[in-house]
């Protein structure tokens, strides 16, 4: 572990309002950096507006803020931040890490889903191009707090991704390496959805010669069916209201200990006792239904110490 002040974040697309699987990553990361005397940041991923909805981003905060969930300084958000990843581009392109690609997807996607290198060494210019990270010491796995060592598929490790979008739009691995080193975080705790491009971060951290933060995917929230509970799965929003029920679904999914005369509690201390009781090692590895009156938490099937496609 290392032994810099505690930094972690919370970083969510305003693609929608926070749902119960959002709080699950928000109350887990925010536990995690306050269990530890550290600083919770919250970044706004705001970089890719044709999948923004608008006035989502100040609904997010407000959530957050209804939750409890307090973040320290000031939100940073991405669209804010173009000049920093126009930087870091161009140093990877100075240092021959880098390159462009008129590739299209339906061509990928023949291949079988992962990129060949066919543009590699052709020098192309930026016309219609994306540019991709010229991998030169691929990240075949990384050690999560939770999970343990997790490995990547070789083809995923061993790619060259996107980092730079053929739309003129900067890519979230790279926005998201960018700005947590700017932002200093040394912990990043987020749902298990998120394990595959972990190493894909990880080698663009160790190319810009930065240090890597520790790493916790949680387990995920999941429907009926199966399907993590998210936006695009038009999973409901937050309820308003008293948030102490709902706060405490997120406890139990997380296999944290509450107080049986938790109805009793204000917020403020419901939240201040999850800070002192937090323990990992009680997090459950599977994804699970959310619980509600006629499901059981952790219900699901494990979730498997691989990374794949």
């Amino acid at each position: 572990m290392s032994n810099l002040p505690c930094i972690g974040r919370f970083a969510p697309s305003p693609s929608g309002e926070l749902h119960f699987g959002s709080l699950i990553a928000a109350l887990g990361s925010y536990l995690h950096a306050r269990a530890q005397q550290g600083r919770w940041l919250v970044r706004i991923e705001d970089i890719d507006p044709p999948r923004e909805i608008p006035g989502a981003a100040n609904r997010i905060l407000q959530q957050l803020e209804q939750y409890g969930l307090h973040w320290d300084g000031e939100v940073l958000w991405q669209s804010q931040r173009h000049q920093a990843y126009r930087e870091a581009l161009h140093w990877l392109r100075e240092q021959r890490q880098s390159y462009f690609c008129t590739c299209t997807r339906s061509r990928i996607q023949q291949l079988g889903g992962f990129y060949d290198g066919h543009c590699r060494d052709l020098q192309l210019g930026s016309h219609h191009a994306a540019l991709r990270l010229r991998q030169h010491a691929p990240v075949y796995g990384f050690d999560d707090r939770l999970r343990g060592h997790l490995m990547a598929a070789t083809r995923l490790a061993e790619e060259d991704f996107i980092i730079h979008r053929r739309d003129g739009l900067f890519a979230y691995n790279l926005a998201v390496v960018v700005d947590d080193h700017f932002q200093g975080v040394t912990e990043i705790v987020r749902g298990a959805d998120l394990i595959e491009p972990t190493v894909r971060q990880v080698a663009l951290y160790q190319q810009f010669g930065w240090p890597v933060p520790e790493y916790l995917h949680l387990p995920l929230a999941v429907n009926a069916d199966g399907n993590k509970l998210s936006k695009q799965n038009h999973a409901p929003a937050l309820p308003a209201g008293d948030a102490r029920p709902l706060l405490v679904q997120a406890l139990n999914f997380l296999g944290q200990p509450v107080s049986e005369g938790w109805q009793d509690e204000s917020l403020e201390s419901l939240l201040k006792q999850a800070v002192a009781r937090w323990n990992i090692r009680l997090i459950p590895l599977e994804n699970a239904l959310k619980p509600d009156e006629t499901t059981t938490p952790f219900s699901n099937g494990s979730q498997q110490a691989m990374i794949s496609r």
